[in-house]
């Protein structure tokens, strides 16, 4: 059992890890987009080098890996103990919710800390989207409307990220059914989202964040 969870941990990380973001920059601009606007690798810094459809390539991409991790953590432990699906009441069994919430976790670890470019990644929240919508797909719908409305009526991305990610343990505990390990994993999920726009939410309170649409961003202002 426990190789089954290293396994798991071990394969979503490395594929929320790939950085789309990076890489699609890279090859069709020739460009690092650690460069512009907030440094990181995630889809709306991409959208800030110019190229709104790299942008949107990597937000599908990112929202992808995490949904692929999620997926196959549940095919893996499914063929594995297929028994668990349905004799849940069996000593060894384990709801495979909680490998695929792992899973979740991991990858979304990935895409923030990518091994390949030195633990320094994107901020996680197209990556939790792929993760929740496999996950907890009802909650998700939720936290994504709250996500939408706010960015359509702000401009701000990283404040409807943050909300967005505040709503969505609450939402996940109220509309499925879940054990309480798997929850606290995927709330841990929405924890690093809101932890890694630390720096947006200084901006936000200072009235110096960038709304999105707002034109290419300099390097410098990640200092801000």
């Amino acid at each position: 059992m426990v190789t089954v969870y290293i396994i798991v941990a071990v394969v979503a990380y490395l594929l929320g890890s790939i950085p789309f973001g990076y890489l699609l920059v890279r090859v069709f601009r020739g460009e690092d987009v650690r460069l512009t606007g907030s440094g990181n690798i995630g889809a709306t810094n991409v959208a800030r080098t110019g190229a709104k459809g790299l942008g949107i390539a990597t937000l599908v991409l990112d929202a992808l890996k995490g949904a692929a991790a999620v997926y196959l953590a549940g095919l893996l432990v499914g063929s594995k103990y297929p028994l668990c699906q349905e004799h849940l009441e069996l000593y060894f069994c384990i709801p495979i919710l909680r490998f695929q919430a792992l899973a979740a976790l991991c990858a979304v670890l990935g895409h923030c800390f990518p091994v390949w470019l030195s633990f320094k990644g994107g901020k996680g929240v197209a990556t939790a989207l792929g993760v929740f919508c496999v996950l907890f797909p009802k909650a998700i719908l939720l936290a994504l409307a709250i996500f939408i409305i706010v960015v359509a009526v702000t401009r701000y991305v990283s404040l409807g990220s943050i909300l967005g990610a505040i709503a969505f343990p609450v939402a996940a505990y109220f509309l499925q059914e879940s054990d309480w390990l798997s929850l606290l994993l995927a709330s841990s999920v929405s924890l690093i989202v809101i932890l890694k726009h630390h720096e947006n939410i200084r901006r936000l309170l200072t009235g110096t964040e960038h709304r999105f649409g707002g034109g290419k961003v300099p390097v410098a202002e990640k200092q801000l």
